[in-house]
């Protein structure tokens, strides 16, 4: 997705701080299960860190898009344009369907 001056401009509403500390024990969690895999550690229990990683990632991104609704998109209904709240209309459309893919 190309970006639009628009969306440089706003820049990430999630606390930047929270989403960082999110990635970070997701990084962790990455390095700590390639050790597993390296260590030809037991498949359930590696399956198992994997979901516990895929967890922090759904959190992340779940924070980042609560923000994006709360403050972007909020903000393009309420004061933009037509065509900016058909553009943020558009923009949650992709991201839900890349969801369901």
């Amino acid at each position: 997705m190309s970006r639009s001056p628009s969306h440089e401009a706003a820049g990430m509403k999630a606390d930047g701080a929270y989403i960082a500390r999110l990635l970070k024990t997701a990084r962790g969690q990455m390095d700590g299960i390639l050790r597993m895999v390296e260590e030809d550690r037991y498949c359930i229990e590696i399956t198992n860190q994997i979901t516990a990683a895929e967890a922090v990632l759904r959190r992340c991104k779940r924070e980042i898009l609560r923000a994006h609704l709360e403050g972007c998109v909020h903000d393009a209904l309420l004061t933009g344009s037509e065509e900016e709240a058909a553009d943020k209309i558009a923009e949650l459309i992709d991201v839900f369907d890349r969801f369901i893919e």
